[in-house]
C-alpha cells in the first residue's frame, strides 16, 4: 500500500497549481467553475458512494484522489481533457512513489469520466462519474449575469442558466442502499426542467450506467417529483 494519501494530494502545491490553471483556462472560454470547490465536492461524493456500498477504506481513498485530480487535464485543453488528465496524473503519482496497482485504477477512472468517451470501467470510475455529473449548483456560475427586477442573476447561456436555477442539490442513497438519488430543486422561473434535460441528458444516462456498474439504481428527483 502507498503512503500517498488524499490529505497529501490536497496539500500538494503542484496539483493545486494545475487545478487552478485548468479552471482559469475554462473561465476564459465560458465554462462553469471547475476549481478546488468542484474537485473537493467530487472527492467527497465519490468517497461517500463507495463507503456507503462497503468498499475497503483504501479504495474509497483512491476514489477521493482520483476525483480530486479528475479535471487537471483542462490545463492542456478542454478537448480530450480526461485522457490528458490521466497521463498527467500518472506522472504525478508515479513520481510520488504510488504503486502501479493503485495508479492503474486511478488513471483509468480519470480517463473515463468525460461523457463523450466515459465508461464505468471500475468502481472508482463509476463513483467519479456520479460525483462529477451530479455537481449541479448555483455557486458554479461565475460569469456576469443580467439582473432581474429582484436583483437576482439571470444568464443567457443555457449551461449557466441551468446551474444558476439549481437552488438545492443533494446526492444520497435510499434507505436500503438500492438506489443513489440526485435530488434537485430548480427555480423554474430561471430555467425549465426541460432545459435541464436538453443539456444534461447524456450525463444522466451515464450516471445510470455508472450506478448499474455499482449494482444500484440511479434516481433523479426534481422539485419533489421523481423523473428518473
Amino acid at each position: 500500500m502507498s503512503n500517498v494519501t488524499y490529505k497529501y494530494i490536497r496539500q500538494n502545491k503542484d496539483i493545486q497549481t494545475y487545478i487552478a490553471h485548468a479552471d482559469a483556462a475554462l473561465f476564459t472560454i465560458g465554462y462553469t467553475e471547475h476549481a478546488k470547490a468542484h474537485s473537493e465536492r467530487a472527492a467527497e461524493t465519490a468517497e461517500m458512494i463507495l463507503l456507503s456500498l462497503g468498499y475497503p477504506e483504501r479504495v474509497c481513498e483512491l476514489a477521493q484522489i482520483a476525483a480530486y485530480m479528475h479535471d487537471i487535464g483542462n490545463v492542456i485543453n478542454r478537448n480530450d481533457h480526461a485522457q490528458s488528465g490521466a497521463v498527467m496524473a500518472f506522472r504525478l503519482l508515479d513520481c510520488m512513489g504510488m504503486p502501479a496497482e493503485e495508479i492503474a485504477v486511478i488513471v483509468s477512472a480519470i480517463g473515463n469520466h468525460d461523457e463523450k468517451t466515459a465508461s464505468p470501467v471500475n468502481p472508482i470510475a463509476a463513483a467519479i462519474i456520479l460525483a462529477d455529473k451530479t455537481d449541479v449548483r448555483r455557486s458554479r456560475v461565475r460569469h456576469p449575469v443580467n439582473e432581474d427586477e429582484n436583483g437576482e442573476g439571470v444568464t443567457q447561456d443555457v449551461h449557466d442558466r441551468v446551474n444558476y436555477a439549481c437552488v438545492k442539490s443533494d446526492v444520497s442513497f435510499s434507505e436500503d442502499l438500492s438506489a443513489i438519488i440526485l435530488n434537485l430543486v430548480i427555480d423554474e422561473e430561471i430555467s425549465s426542467i426541460m432545459e435541464y434535460f436538453e443539456i444534461f441528458l447524456d450525463r444522466m444516462v451515464l450516471c445510470r450506467k455508472a450506478a448499474e456498474a455499482l449494482k444500484v439504481r440511479f434516481e433523479l428527483i426534481m422539485n419533489n417529483s421523481k423523473v428518473l
